[in-house]
């Protein structure tokens, strides 16, 4: 062999390796949807620490509401995000694939319907020809109209508009709408001028639960086990911080600071929204009561109950059989709390 084929050899040999490098780093890249919850796993995408522990390439991208998420996953641009169930449930009764991986919360204290003061609400019984909004197919506008029909009430009896949350404050402010069932940032604006009425762990009581969740588009998740774990893992340590040292998220705290830097608003507003939050431990996720029962998990059983409810309503045209195989405790698998 001579020495130009040799070099050329050579040359052909060193393309093939960069090829391939350059193919397993556009592997290792990501699209990860988030929205404005206070959550203290949020720190680590202010501080980097998803990208550095998973070892993916992370664009991180916010969005307005888990039905965006969904439209975006759909398409493709996305292939994680941060949902709440009633979207959830609406998206997998029309046919997408995805897969939940880590419940972020439950119904808690950290949505609720906000009313505005002078609108004459007073109580449940007031809401009667008011107007109220929520963020359209979100868990808030879930649990509005289900608050609505609890009361007997229907959307004839009170005046209902689903409108992204930025609107939802302005329209409050200018006195437009009576109420709005809101999350952070929007929770804390309305309530400068308003008072909570109802929370949302007291709508999930009536017999309404819901929850928020990681989910991963199910070729995403069959395709990168390792990385939804490693995801997963980075979740728990900041969640297990939030519980066991407080400190570290109080007002004053490097962590309060970053979520405000991400999220907006204050320091002091994001160490106060993350105490109204509805935690669940990784082994608690990964049971059988949530994640892990298949047919009979919580997660699966939520996400049937609430497309019914959205079928009841108009919104969505079937309930499948089955949601069981859009949850997942595999990521959660060998967790400890």
């Amino acid at each position: 062999m001579n020495i130009k084929t040799i070099l050329t050899a050579a040359v052909f040999g060193i393309g093939s390796v960069v090829a391939a490098v350059s193919a397993h780093a556009a592997d290792k890249k990501v699209v990860v949807a988030y929205q404005t919850d206070a959550l203290p796993s949020s720190v680590a995408i202010a501080n980097g620490e998803f990208s550095k522990e998973t070892g993916y390439e992370i664009d991180f991208r916010k969005f307005n509401s888990g039905a965006e998420i969904f439209a975006a996953i759909a398409s493709g641009d996305v292939q994680v995000g941060y949902v709440g169930s009633s979207p959830f449930a609406a998206a997998t009764s029309r046919g997408l694939a995805v897969k939940a991986f880590y419940l972020s919360s439950i119904s808690g204290i950290d949505e609720a319907l906000v009313v505005r003061n002078g609108s004459g609400i007073d109580s449940l019984s007031d809401l009667k020809g008011k107007k109220l909004a929520a963020a359209p197919v979100s868990t808030d506008h879930y649990q509005l109209l289900a608050l609505i029909k609890s009361l007997g009430l229907t959307e004839r009896d009170v005046q209902v508009f689903a409108i992204p949350q930025p609107e939802i404050v302005a329209a409050f402010n200018r006195g437009d709408l009576d109420g709005g069932f809101v999350w952070d940032p929007a929770l804390t604006e309305l309530k400068k001028s308003g008072k909570v009425l109802v929370t949302s762990k007291e709508v999930a009581e009536k017999g309404a639960p819901t929850f928020s969740a990681w989910v991963a588009a199910s070729k995403f998740s069959d395709d990168n086990p390792e990385f939804l774990k490693k995801f997963a893992g980075v979740i728990n340590k900041y969640y297990a911080s939030f519980a066991k040292d407080k400190a570290a998220w109080n007002t004053d705290s490097a962590n309060a600071k970053e979520l405000a830097k991400l999220l907006g608003g204050t320091a002091e507003q994001q160490a106060s929204a993350l105490n109204n939050l509805n935690l669940l431990t990784p082994q608690v996720q990964a049971s059988a009561e949530w994640l892990g029962g298949g047919e009979k998990s919580g997660a699966a059983k939520i996400l049937k109950d609430t497309a019914q409810f959205l079928k009841d309503q108009g919104k969505v045209t079937e309930v499948l059989p089955s949601y069981a195989e859009f949850v997942t405790a595999d990521a959660l698998a060998g967790a400890s709390n």
